[in-house]
């Protein structure tokens, strides 16, 4: 569906909101495939240690919610190597949040973080993308989403919600942006070792660690996919139950959760 990305030599790839789990993994194995990674977060230090453990890399300290810091770090790459051929998104937000326990501040900070953060980040990048495919360089979008976003679940009153609208978003951008051969992925991982999952306290099923992640979604690129969904054994399962009816569905996420 997309242009297959398997050699990295050379390519220009932005990563946003890198500083930690699978954005920092991914970051690894790209540098290791000869990719020139450019990492940007809010957390300086972090990504100065990664530039440090990384000759070649580069760091560009920003936060996703100002949009003008996006647009100047766009410039600044496009002025440095002429180009971005992979943008990845994959800041992210999540505190687990039921109804009982409703916080408007929370919420909204969710939907800033995971979603709001990504519109930036798209002003940034859209005019970049087209201007390469009219070039024929190309060029690819990738938005890190989560299983979360399938169907409601329990805890995730603010955090599904959220990623849901990152994965319309990539749907769209898709069908808007595939006639120009510019590359648009939509990443579902299950649970990953993160510090974002350290904080649930209950058992998560199929849990991989994030440089496992990272190569799955490696994988997803190189075979083209637009939407990546990791671990099979576990996201299969929660893409049947989406097509579930309403009532199976609440029963079967009652009974598999006890909520």
């Amino acid at each position: 569906m997309n242009p297959e990305l398997k050699d990295w030599q050379g390519r220009v790839v932005w990563l946003v909101g890198a500083s930690s789990g699978i954005g920092r993994a991914l970051a690894v194995a790209l540098h290791g495939a000869g990719a020139t990674v450019i990492l940007s977060a809010r957390q300086k230090p972090l990504l100065d240690d990664f530039v440090r453990e990384h000759p070649g890399s580069e760091a560009i300290s920003l936060d996703v919610l100002e949009a003008a810091t996006l647009q100047q770090a766009a410039q600044q790459i496009v002025s440095d190597h002429g180009r971005i051929d992979l943008a990845l998104y994959c800041a992210g937000h999540y505190q687990p949040m039921r109804a009982q326990d409703f916080s408007l501040a929370g919420a909204l900070r969710h939907l800033d973080v995971n979603y709001v953060g990504a519109l930036n980040l798209l002003a940034a990048m859209l005019p970049q993308l087209l201007l390469q495919a009219h070039r024929g360089q190309g060029g690819h979008l990738s938005l890190v989403s989560s299983v979360a976003g399938f169907r409601g679940l329990p805890r995730s009153l603010a955090y599904g919600p959220s990623k849901a609208a990152l994965s319309h978003l990539a749907e769209a951008l898709y069908l808007d942006l595939s006639p120009s051969k510019i590359g648009v992925s939509v990443i579902h991982p299950g649970f990953v070792a993160t510090p974002l999952t350290a904080q649930n306290d209950f058992h998560m099923p199929a849990l991989i660690t994030a440089d496992q992640a990272a190569q799955e979604i490696l994988k997803g690129w190189a075979k083209g996919r637009f939407e990546i969904h990791f671990p099979k054994r576990f996201t299969l399962l929660l893409k049947l139950m989406s097509h579930l009816g309403h009532g199976l569905y609440f029963w079967m996420v009652r009974r598999a959760t006890g909520s």
